[in-house]
């Protein structure tokens, strides 16, 4: 289990220990059950709100003031992407989670509810009653409420308050929060070499939050690069496919779900396929995709880890990789192997990372050359490809 707690800013102990305040809203009556039965076997998980549709969602939400949502999309009344921008507006610190089927159109939904705030989605799954599947979904979506959960609060602890909102009273009753000292692991930059080697290719790993980094990356990104990049989002099938679509028109070139064998070229983009891990090898002169359906890593398939890997024995010191917004440590092995080659690694900063996990691993191990917020990232590639100072 991911400990979301140990990759932020230390929480006071009383915060900790207060149960995540949790509001499910499905119109299905058997997944608000065992939703239901599941968050409410979790000592640090409460239930404090059902509803069925976006319109009782709202009307509940006032009442039960919950700080992480499960949101449905498809809902009769008011689905999931109405009520979205709704929800957010009543608490703006809230956490949404949207749940949904694995079809296109959903996984086309969620990255459209990702760039209006929602924090992160899962998939449902198929069958109830498929053991791994539910075992699969129980497992992430636990992972999901903790994670977040933890970032709003040290969120809302640093800023002196418990909710954001000013019409709503504070979650935690009878609590003061009176000048909290926050203990942040120490950050040890890497120094660039005196002459850094130029990169051949750039990588990108990322997890809860990475869709919208994406997005605004490739967009900043746009005309500044012709390096071929490859990118390991943590994400099911149908969504990887839907990701390098909207990736391919905001970065106006060739993005596409990564597929075996195929010759690794520059002004072209491959984004791993759902539960397959991306890497790369030689092949005379060429360096080739290579997909495998090997054990998954830190709980992931894909996972950025074998990526990384395998682009360090590639490639050695000539890659640039990038760590965005994830929870838990996946990337931290990799980067490993490519600050020991040389290699030049930048990850996204607390500020602005959805939940600071992958990125703070590497940060706080002292495997990155820089810590930047989002909108400076593309900058800093830019200049590194072209070897200017960072």
């Amino acid at each position: 289990m991911v400990q979301a707690e140990t990759a932020i800013t230390s929480l006071p102990d009383k915060m900790v220990k207060e149960p995540y305040r949790v509001m499910i809203v499905d119109d299905s009556a058997v997944i608000r059950g065992f939703l239901t039965r599941w968050l409410e076997a979790e000592a640090d998980i409460q239930v404090v709100a059902i509803a069925n549709n976006g319109v009782t969602a709202l009307r509940e939400f006032e009442r039960s003031r919950p700080e992480l949502v499960i949101l449905d999309i498809e809902m009769p009344e008011m689905d999931g992407l109405t009520a979205l921008p709704k929800l957010i507006q009543l608490d703006q610190a809230v956490q949404v989670i949207m749940a949904s089927t694995l079809t296109r159109r959903n996984a086309d939904v969620s990255l459209k509810a990702l760039s209006m705030g929602a924090a992160d989605y899962i998939a449902k799954p198929e069958s109830t009653r498929v053991a791994n599947e539910k075992e699969e979904f129980h497992r992430g979506l636990l992972e999901k409420i903790r994670a977040l959960g933890a970032t709003r609060r040290a969120r809302s602890c640093k800023a002196g308050k418990v909710m954001s909102s000013p019409t709503l009273k504070p979650i935690v009753s009878e609590q003061k929060i009176v000048s909290p000292k926050f203990k942040k692991p120490a950050i040890n930059l890497r120094a660039f070499d005196k002459t850094p080697s130029v990169p051949e290719v750039i990588a990108i790993g990322s997890s809860t939050g990475g869709p919208q980094a994406l997005f605004r990356t490739f967009e900043a990104l746009k005309g500044r690069t012709s390096l071929p990049i490859l990118i390991t989002q943590h994400m099911p099938g149908t969504f990887t496919a839907i990701l390098a679509e909207h990736l391919g028109k905001i970065y106006e070139k060739d993005c596409r779900e990564a597929t075996d064998g195929e010759k690794v070229l520059k002004n072209r983009v491959y984004v791993a396929p759902g539960d397959w891990h991306l890497t790369v090898a030689r092949k005379d002169s060429d360096v080739v995709i290579k997909l495998n359906q090997e054990p998954p890593e830190n709980y992931c398939r894909p996972s950025v880890d074998p990526m990384l890997r395998s682009l360090a024995t590639v490639y050695g010191a000539n890659v640039l990789a990038i760590i965005l917004t994830g929870m838990g440590h996946d990337g931290l092995d990799g980067c490993k192997m490519l600050a020991e080659s040389g290699a030049s690694v930048i990850v996204q900063d607390e500020e602005t990372s959805v939940v600071w996990g992958m990125p703070g691993a590497v940060a706080t191990a002292g495997l990155c050359n820089r810590v930047l917020p989002l909108h400076k990232i593309p900058d800093a590639i830019e200049k590194i490809i072209n070897g200017r100072p960072v």
